[in-house]
C-alpha cells in the first residue's frame, strides 16, 4: 500500500512511528494545480500550531516528511519561550521555488491550511514570499506574515535583528558585567537582512566587528558604514571567520554551522546569532561547554520575528511587539543561570524551560477545553 508518492508504509507501523510526538499530520495533494504539501502540528497545548510554510525541491517525501516534523517540534519550543499563545506546527510544499510556484498552487494550499479550521496558521520560510501567500489568503484567513498593505506587521528583519542585540546584551552582561555593545568584538557571519541589521547597530555603538558574506556588495557597504561611526570592520574570507580571534561570534547565515569541524577552531569566549539550528546536534552543545563557550539557543535568540507575525493576528502593534522582544534579554539570562546552577548546557536548559512552561499549561487545560483561536478582543 502507498499512501504518497515516494512513501511505501507496507503492513507495518513505521510511518506513524516517526509521526508519534505529533498530534496530526496532514498530506496535501492537488493534481490540478501540482500541489504536494505536508503540514505538521506538533503541539497545541499553548494554542492553535503557528510556524511558516517552506519550499524546497525535496529528493521525496521521506525527506520532506523528516523536515516538517523536525521544523514543527522546534516551533513548539520557539513558541513557549517567546510567550505567545501559539503552538508549534510547520509546512513544506514539495517544489522548485524558481519553477513550480503559481497563484493556483498557493491558492489549493490555503484551502488544506483552512480545512483544518484554526488548528494552524502559517506563512512564508524558506523559498516562499510575502507575495506567495496573498493568493492563499483568499482561501483562508490563518495566514501571518503578509505584507503591511494586507494588515500584517511589516518586515520581520527589524524585531529578529533588535532579539539578538538583546541577547548580546544579555550574553555581555553574563561574561563581561556590563550590557554595553562597545569594547567587545564580534566575528559576524552572514550579512542579510537580519545580520546586515545587527552589524549596523553594533557599529553604531563603536564595537569592532569581522564580517563575512557571499556578497561583495554587501561587505563593501558595511564597511562603509563604519566610516561614520566609532565602530570598525574587518572584512574576512568566509573559512576564516570561524577562527578569528574575538569575543562573540554571531551566526547569522546557515544553520549547522557548529560542528565537529568548527568548534575546533572557535577561539570565542560565547556564540549568539540569528541563523536557525546553528548546533549540528545537540551533542555539539556539551562539546562547546567543555571548551568554555557559551553559547545562546538560537530558537531564543532569533523570536522577534515569530513574535510580530503572531501578534499580527490580534492587530498588528509594533510598540507591543517590541515590548515582547525585549523579554528576549531576560529569558537568554535565565538559560544561562540555570545552566550553571544545574551544571547542564544552555540548550538543554533552554528546552526544560520551555517544556516546563507546556507541561504547567497541559495541568490548567485538557485536550477539550484549549483554545483554538487566538484572543481576537485583545486592544492594541
Amino acid at each position: 500500500m502507498e499512501l504518497v508518492k515516494g512513501v511505501s508504509v507496507g503492513n507495518d507501523f513505521s510511518l506513524l512511528e516517526k509521526m508519534s510526538e505529533h498530534e496530526q499530520v496532514v498530506f496535501c495533494n492537488d493534481p490540478h494545480s501540482g500541489l504536494r504539501a505536508i503540514i505538521a502540528i506538533h503541539n497545541t497545548t499553548l494554542g492553535p500550531a503557528l510556524g511558516g510554510c517552506r519550499m524546497q525541491p525535496y529528493r521525496n517525501i521521506d525527506e520532506a516528511l523528516e523536515d516538517v516534523l523536525r521544523l514543527s517540534k522546534g516551533m513548539t519550543y520557539k513558541c513557549a519561550a517567546a510567550d505567545v499563545d501559539f503552538g508549534g506546527g510547520k509546512a513544506v510544499i514539495i517544489g522548485d521555488p524558481k519553477r513550480d510556484k503559481s497563484p493556483e498552487l498557493f491558492r489549493a494550499f490555503g484551502q488544506f491550511v483552512d480545512s483544518l479550521n484554526g488548528r494552524f496558521f502559517t506563512g512564508t520560510d524558506m523559498g516562499t514570499t510575502m507575495d506567495d501567500f496573498i493568493h492563499s489568503m483568499k482561501e483562508t484567513r490563518n495566514i501571518v506574515g503578509v505584507p503591511e498593505a494586507y494588515g500584517g506587521g511589516g518586515d520581520s528583519s527589524i524585531p529578529t535583528a533588535q532579539g539578538v542585540i538583546y541577547g548580546i546584551q544579555a550574553t555581555n552582561q553574563m561574561l563581561f558585567n556590563t550590557t554595553k555593545l562597545r569594547g567587545v568584538t564580534y566575528a559576524i557571519q552572514g550579512l542579510g537582512k537580519v545580520g546586515y541589521r545587527v552589524a549596523e547597530r553594533l557599529l553604531e555603538d563603536g564595537a569592532d566587528i569581522y564580517v563575512t558574506d557571499i556578497s561583495n556588495e554587501k561587505l563593501q557597504s558595511i564597511k562603509n558604514q563604519a566610516e561614520t561611526t566609532k565602530g570598525n570592520v574587518t572584512i574576512v574570507k568566509e573559512e576564516e571567520i570561524y577562527s578569528q580571534d574575538v569575543d562573540i561570534f554571531v551566526p547569522c547565515a546557515i544553520g549547522g554551522v557548529i560542528n565537529d569541524k568548527t568548534i575546533q577552531k572557535l577561539k570565542v569566549k560565547a556564540i549568539i546569532g540569528s541563523a536557525n539550528n546553528q548546533l549540528e546536534s545537540e551533542a555539539h552543545g556539551k562539546q562547546l561547554t567543555e571548551k568554555g563557550i557559551l553559547y545562546a539557543p538560537d530558537y531564543i535568540v532569533n523570536a522577534g520575528g515569530l513574535i510580530q507575525v503572531a501578534d499580527e493576528l490580534y492587530g498588528s502593534n509594533k510598540d507591543r511587539v517590541l515590548a515582547k522582544t525585549k523579554e528576549i534579554y531576560n529569558i537568554i539570562l535565565e538559560i544561562y543561570q540555570q545552566a550553571e546552577i544545574n551544571q547542564i548546557t544552555t540548550n538543554e536548559a533552554a528546552n526544560q524551560i520551555c517544556e516546563n512552561i507546556i507541561q504547567e499549561k497541559a495541568r490548567r487545560n485538557s485536550f477539550y477545553s484549549r483554545s483554538v483561536r487566538p484572543k481576537w478582543d485583545i486592544p492594541n
